[in-house]
C-alpha cells in the first residue's frame, strides 16, 4: 500500500489514527503502570498496619524502665534500713 500525498485529507486521517493509536497504547500502558503503584500502596499500607499493631503489643508487654527502676530503688532502701536496724 502506498502512502498518499502529504496535503491529502485522506493522509491526514491516516496520521490522526496513527497518532490516536499510539496515544491509547500509551495511556494503556500509564494505567497499568498506575493499577499497579496503587496495589503495591494497598501492600505497604497492610503491612504498616500489621506492624504498628505488632509494635502496640510489644510496647504493652513489656515492663516500664522508670516504675522497674523505682522499685529496685526502693527495695535497695529497703534492705539498706532493714541492715542498719539488725546491726544495732
Amino acid at each position: 500500500m502506498t502512502d498518499p500525498a502529504p496535503h491529502d485529507p485522506a493522509a491526514v486521517a491516516l496520521e490522526l489514527e496513527r497518532l490516536r493509536r499510539s496515544v491509547e497504547v500509551g495511556f494503556a500502558k500509564t494505567d497499568g503502570a498506575l493499577a499497579l503503584l496503587v496495589q503495591r500502596s494497598d501492600q505497604t499500607d497492610a503491612r504498616l498496619a500489621d506492624h504498628e499493631q505488632r509494635l502496640d503489643g510489644l510496647e504493652r508487654a513489656r515492663w516500664p524502665l522508670p516504675s522497674l527502676a523505682a522499685l529496685v530503688s526502693l527495695t535497695a532502701l529497703a534492705v539498706t534500713l532493714w541492715q542498719a536496724t539488725a546491726a544495732h
